[in-house]
């Protein structure tokens, strides 16, 4: 690429600052913008902020209305939420503004059935500003719905897929440790799950964008979520687990056409799992079983994937795209 894609980075957690690395690293890429709301990191440098050797020149703003009008911005990567009813306005503003956005939250992944009047509401919004929006990650996003649906691409037919993402959360970071519930007590687990702030958030999502790439109408989907109990004391640089306190979380979704189940993705997630791996089964002609052992690193693949699908986005066709609906995402340099 000769010109450089203007990029403005909204939120600056640990998915946004290692975003920014992989911006800044790229030679196609200008950072032109950070934002974040936390008053603790308004008016630091972005470059210092994201862990950088040196500045960027560019400082931390919380005031998103201003900082999007008047930069000459091409894309946001928008890394602040998974609830996709606390990312809307923040979606809107910078469609406002003219501005394509790629963001990791998974609620977004594949709204059209679970929030079907917010999919709507951002892409008419994008249509008639003349933007594009897409959610993307390593998961969902990727390793549990498009890789699968990519695989099936050299099936005859196929009867039932299902895949494992099976992780070892000790070499993740401390956010995503109590995500998984690391740590709690049956009854805390209990109680977080049922408050609705302890699961993957996305399998669902995942289940849906699957099904509609293979043509498949599910009539119901289930997403069940139970703690891995410790049997041992198990100790990592972050966290203490004593025995019988939750390890992670194993969560299981099953997606149905009327009584069989054609869908079924299981997350594990836990402190010290011995058997990491990302693996998927395709029953069909011919029928596929391919493992990644050790599984992909979340983070990594993560910033790696919205970087990657900047120029992707950019072009596609105005609206709310999914990952079944735009140009394959590469690496690219």
């Amino acid at each position: 690429m000769s010109k450089k894609i203007k990029v403005v980075q909204y939120g600056l957690g640990p998915i946004g600052c290692q975003s920014v690395q992989y911006l800044v690293e790229r030679g196609c890429f200008e950072l032109v913008g950070g934002i974040d709301a936390d008053p603790q990191k308004v008016g630091l440098d972005v470059g210092e902020l994201a862990g950088l050797p040196e500045s960027l020149g560019l400082h931390v703003t919380d005031d998103s209305t201003n900082l999007l009008r008047k930069v000459d911005a091409e894309i946001v990567v928008l890394t602040t939420t998974s609830s996709l009813e606390q990312i809307r306005p923040q979606i809107l503003e910078i469609i406002s503004c003219g501005k394509n956005v790629v963001s990791t939250c998974e609620e977004l992944m594949y709204p059209w059935l679970t929030s079907p009047s917010l999919a709507k509401e951002i892409d008419l919004a994008a249509r008639e500003q003349g933007v594009s929006v897409l959610s993307t990650g390593v998961n969902p996003g990727f390793l549990m719905d498009f890789l699968p649906l990519v695989m099936t691409g050299v099936c005859r037919d196929v009867e039932k897929v299902t895949v494992e993402r099976i992780q070892d959360a000790q070499f993740r970071r401390l956010p995503f440790q109590k995500k998984i519930g690391a740590g709690l007590t049956e009854r805390q687990f209990a109680e977080r799950l049922r408050a609705g702030n302890l699961r993957h958030i996305g399998l669902t999502e995942s289940m849906h964008l699957l099904a509609s790439g293979l043509g498949w109408k599910l009539d119901r989907t289930e997403d069940i979520v139970e703690p891995v109990i410790a049997s041992q004391k198990v100790s990592t640089a972050n966290l203490t687990i004593e025995p019988n306190k939750a390890l992670g979380v194993n969560q299981i979704g099953r997606g149905y056409i009327a009584d069989k189940e054609v869908i079924t993705l299981v997350f594990r997630a836990t402190i010290g799992e011995p058997k990491a791996r990302d693996r998927v089964l395709i029953q069909g002609t011919p029928s596929i079983d391919m493992a990644i052992e050790e599984g992909v690193n979340g983070d990594t693949a993560t910033c790696a994937i919205i970087v990657n699908a900047i120029p992707v986005v950019i072009h596609a066709p105005a609206g709310l795209r999914t990952m079944v609906d735009i140009n394959p995402i590469s690496f690219f340099k």
